[in-house]
């Protein structure tokens, strides 16, 4: 038991801090290094770190990554976020519609593969019209994030709440999406009153073609295939048939093409995310296996902290995943949930996204808005994030908080 703990232990420290000093590691090079531990030292054999990595979940998250993928080539995402920039004469109602928009795409589609799409859009378009970026960008990023928690499908941490919890697609939509639709309300609302003195102000626009020369081209009938396989996807989803095998389905229609390359769509899958899952399913895996997380959960309750009361959950949920990021936070927490509960996995998926708005790092997609607005010239500080990020995530698991006891 001890070598299982002291490698989770110092995975997860590496994991919250986000490198090791004196190496060029990140996040998902320490949980790697973290599962070859557990090999090398004998914790677990290669069959059984192999048999710790739940393949339903990542063939769905593989099989999302290819529809987002199509839509993205197609230049889909480029379309919808111009489209609606005529409304930029009326700067409240665009933050609004622009937020909704973010909200419905993350719900149904990977909510960092929107922000990554939507950023330049955004940016030049609030360039043309010399309007202060901030609150459509932080908008954009805030609203991405409360629009994942509403669907199984929405963000990585949540599809594996579905999958391992086999929770059924209608009910967590039934259960998610109320807390998640008052929480983007109440969010517009902040972002309204937090610049309320700056949505007038006047920018200097820098050159357009960088942006523009990015930005992937609209193809018509791309973009309606990749559309039907999203209609299609949505629909298998409602029915008995596993998740995995329908979204793989449609996967594989969609790279059937004589356009796009199979290599241009699987170009844009997230390696690097799905390396993550694998890492962090061997690590925890092999900790379980030790008996280790039970005699946790036996003192934590015997301390009065009991993992299934749902807004205990939901807290600790908060504080680790912005301690070691949201992902590693929910593998950590499966093991404590009632499979006969259904809500303790609704409260975990919500609580796990909501929290991804606090700070900059809590979410992927937050840092995708930052990096994307800093290669175009928008500078978007840790300050300036927190200034909406905290109240947001405040207001959020408020939301959060009277729908647990209503």
């Amino acid at each position: 038991m001890l070598p299982a703990v002291a490698i989770f232990l110092a995975t997860y420290i590496g994991v919250a801090l986000g490198h090791v000093p004196g190496l060029a590691l990140d996040r998902t090079g320490i949980a790697l290094l973290g599962a070859i531990a557990m090999v090398v030292a004998g914790v677990v054999t290669l069959p059984q770190a192999a048999g710790h990595v739940d393949l339903p979940t990542l063939i769905l998250l593989y099989a999302l990554m290819v529809v987002s993928a199509q839509l993205r080539l197609g230049g889909f995402y480029t379309y919808t976020a111009f489209r609606i920039s005529h409304l930029l004469v009326r700067p409240r109602f665009f933050l609004l519609v622009s937020m909704a928009t973010s909200a419905l795409l993350s719900a149904v589609l990977a909510n960092d593969i929107v922000c990554l799409a939507f950023t330049p859009v955004l940016i030049l378009s609030l360039h043309a019209s010399r309007l202060n970026p901030l609150p459509y960008l932080l908008g954009l990023a805030v609203s991405s994030n409360i629009g994942s928690a509403a669907t199984i499908i929405g963000n990585p941490q949540n599809m594996l709440i579905g999958q391992v919890g086999r929770l059924e697609f209608g009910r967590f939509i039934l259960w998610c999406g109320p807390p998640a639709l008052t929480a983007l309300a109440a969010s517009f609302l902040l972002l309204c009153w937090l610049f309320r003195k700056e949505f007038g102000r006047q920018e200097e626009a820098p050159d357009p073609m960088p942006i523009v020369q990015a930005l992937p081209p609209f193809d018509r009938r791309q973009s309606i295939k990749g559309l039907a396989g999203v209609g299609l996807m949505l629909g298998l989803f409602f029915t008995p048939l596993p998740r995995e095998l329908s979204a793989i389905a449609v996967a594989g229609a969609l790279l059937c093409s004589r356009r796009l390359k199979s290599r241009a769509i699987l170009h844009l899958v997230d390696w690097h995310l799905i390396t993550l899952f694998c890492a962090l399913f061997v690590i925890i895996g092999s900790l379980e296996a030790t008996g280790a997380p039970a005699i946790a959960l036996a003192f934590l309750k015997g301390v009065g902290i009991d993992l299934h009361d749902l807004s205990i959950l939901s807290a600790v949920s908060v504080v680790l995943s912005n301690l070691v990021s949201n992902v590693p936070a929910v593998m950590l927490l499966l093991g404590s949930l009632d499979p006969a509960a259904p809500e303790q996995w609704y409260a975990l998926a919500v609580s796990s996204t909501f929290a991804g708005n606090l700070i900059t790092i809590g979410s992927i997609a937050n840092l995708i808005v930052i990096e994307q607005a800093a290669l175009f010239g928008v500078e978007i500080s840790f300050r300036a994030h927190a200034r909406v990020g905290i109240p947001v995530t405040l207001l959020s698991l408020l939301a959060l908080g009277l729908w647990l006891h209503c």
